[in-house]
């Protein structure tokens, strides 16, 4: 079997997910190949770790302007960057301690500025987790300031597929924006979206995605970067497809299962390859919403799709295509906050020891 689950965002990393389901399987009898997995979010970094090099630390520009200290991932060649590390909302004390007007992405820029002059040519950035809404302006200032791009290749990982024009009314309100302020956001992100186009030649209004980490996407696109949805690059650089194929199940997850884990999220991308390899998939989440079971059988899964207490056929043996497994229903929510680890740990093996005799 093949564990490639998200992280439980404030509970546990998907490195940590991905043990605990490999500890269930072992415990049931079963081998399993782990494959931790991010979108362009949270974990972007760590999960490229087979990509080779260093997690090496660097003092940047916060994003309320005081300096902080950002890991990245640095091998010859190859950067991986996560804009929550420089940029990140958690950074800013969240919703209630960030000012949306205020927040800068000018720390992200000053990773991939450094980077490049430390001889990166390919630059991978994780969108996830920011507290801007600033069109990438400030990002574009640090990178120009240092010297440009200087032919480096940037290749952007973006989590959603908002619009530039639309990131302010999509994700202010997340970063602690009034309906004011998201007003002001709005018209800022317009005017950059001329400026970007006048100094670069690129509408960035046009570019799906470009509203991503409020519209830094957009700002990293004005400058030559190609963006790119996230779980596409990671499950490239992982080679899942090839690691599915070989599963006879396929366990993925994420802290809280909607119908937004079908669009260009982790689960919705897993179980889509998993279906077209004819495998079954189980989903542990932390929490799931109503809904989801109709979310799948939209698209991600061609069909293939059950809801927490049911399955639906087409996987191997007979087995249902799809389970979904809630540790809030399982365990309770303050277990399942307290120890994910465990309670996916246990929610698997229970899982593996029902479907009978022991497989890969």
């Amino acid at each position: 079997m093949l564990a490639a689950p998200d992280s439980f965002k404030g509970t546990a990393t998907s490195s940590d997910v991905a043990a605990a389901i490999a500890e269930g399987a072992r415990r049931s009898g079963w081998t399993c190949d782990t494959c931790p997995m991010s979108d362009g979010g949270e974990g972007f970094a760590e999960v490229l770790a087979p990509l080779g090099g260093e997690i090496v630390e660097a003092a940047v520009t916060g994003p309320l302007g005081g300096r902080v200290t950002a890991r990245w991932r640095h091998t010859g060649n190859l950067a991986v960057i996560e804009c929550a590390e420089a940029s990140g909302l958690v950074l800013a004390g969240g919703p209630e301690g960030n000012d949306p007007l205020a927040a800068s992405s000018r720390g992200t820029g000053e990773l991939v500025a450094r980077a490049v002059a430390l001889g990166a040519r390919r630059v991978l950035v994780g969108l996830g987790g920011s507290a801007t809404t600033d069109g990438g302006t400030d990002a574009v200032s640090a990178i120009e300031e240092a010297g440009g791009l200087r032919g480096a290749e940037v290749i952007v990982a973006c989590d959603v597929t908002t619009a530039f024009l639309d990131a302010a009314k999509v994700f202010g309100p997340q970063k602690g924006a009034s309906p004011a302020q998201v007003e002001l956001l709005s018209a800022r992100l317009a005017a950059a979206a001329e400026r970007y186009r006048a100094l670069y030649g690129v509408d960035v209004t046009t570019l799906t995605g470009a509203g991503a980490a409020g519209g830094l996407a957009g700002g990293l696109a004005a400058l030559g970067a190609k963006l790119v949805p996230g779980f596409q690059v990671v499950a490239r650089a992982l080679d899942l497809e090839r690691r599915i194929g070989r599963a006879d199940l396929v366990v993925t997850g994420e802290g809280r299962l909607d119908l937004t884990s079908w669009s260009g999220k982790v689960v919705g991308g897993v179980t889509a390859l998993a279906a077209a390899a004819g495998a079954p998939v189980l989903v542990v989440a932390g929490s799931v919403a109503p809904g989801v079971a109709a979310g799948a059988s939209a698209g991600a899964t061609g069909g293939a799709a059950a809801g927490a207490s049911a399955g639906a056929t087409g996987g191997q043996d007979g087995e249902p295509a799809l389970q979904v497994a809630s540790l809030e229903d399982r365990f309770g929510i303050a277990a399942a906050m307290a120890d994910p680890a465990r309670c996916v740990r246990e929610i698997v093996a229970e899982h593996l020891r029902s479907q009978g005799q022991a497989r890969a």
